[in-house]
């Protein structure tokens, strides 16, 4: 059995469907965060998937990804629409210094990562399925039967009930941004009571 680890430092855990706004959101509470906390750190994740200018991701081949997991490098991991993905172990660095981490994940590796890390929150980013299709099909991210297999997910996760919080990123950007701010800020200031 894996003893959890109990660091100072929260790990949010920021999930919802493909198009919710996730790495927009998490880009905006970095950008935003108060200097008179500690600082916020979004490690990048590695993915199986060629490089774009719409994700801050460290593109790598299958192989690589394949070696770096051998050497058990990943401290969370997912494999989701023919891609996989890594957060690695510097994670763990961050927040045994109290530090705060924010990382977009799927909400697949969830109950694995509660298991793991003791002081996690999850952050459920919520948008109605009209608008997420909209927004699917407008980034051109993905096409034919990945497509179809993150409008239908879409469909049948439209909540999450284990989430911490719920942000609403329907509308303006700004305000789901805020509103996911003050929560973080809400969660690290009573961590430091």
């Amino acid at each position: 059995m894996i003893k959890i680890k109990d660091y100072p430092g929260t790990l949010f855990l920021v999930v919802g469907n493909s198009g919710a706004g996730k790495d927009s959101i998490i880009s905006g509470v970095i950008a935003n965060y108060p200097a008179t906390l500690k600082k916020i750190y979004s490690p990048r994740r590695y993915i199986t998937r060629e490089a774009s200018d719409t994700e801050n991701n460290i593109s790598v081949s299958p192989e690589e990804y394949a070696n770096l997991d051998r050497k058990g490098k990943f401290a969370l991991k997912w494999h989701i629409y023919g891609l996989d993905y890594g957060i690695t172990i510097k994670i763990d660095i961050l927040l045994k210094k109290g530090d705060p981490v924010i990382i977009n994940v799927s909400r697949t590796i969830i109950e694995k990562a509660t298991k793991k890390y003791k002081n996690l929150k999850v952050i459920f980013i919520s948008v109605p399925i009209d608008i997420t299709i909209k927004r699917l099909r407008e980034r051109g991210r993905d096409y034919g039967k990945y497509l179809k297999k993150r409008i239908q997910r879409a469909r049948t996760h439209q909540k999450f009930p284990e989430a911490d919080a719920v942000i609403n990123n329907s509308g303006d950007l700004d305000n789901a941004i805020s509103k996911c701010l003050d929560y973080i800020i809400k969660t690290e200031k009573s961590n430091m009571e």
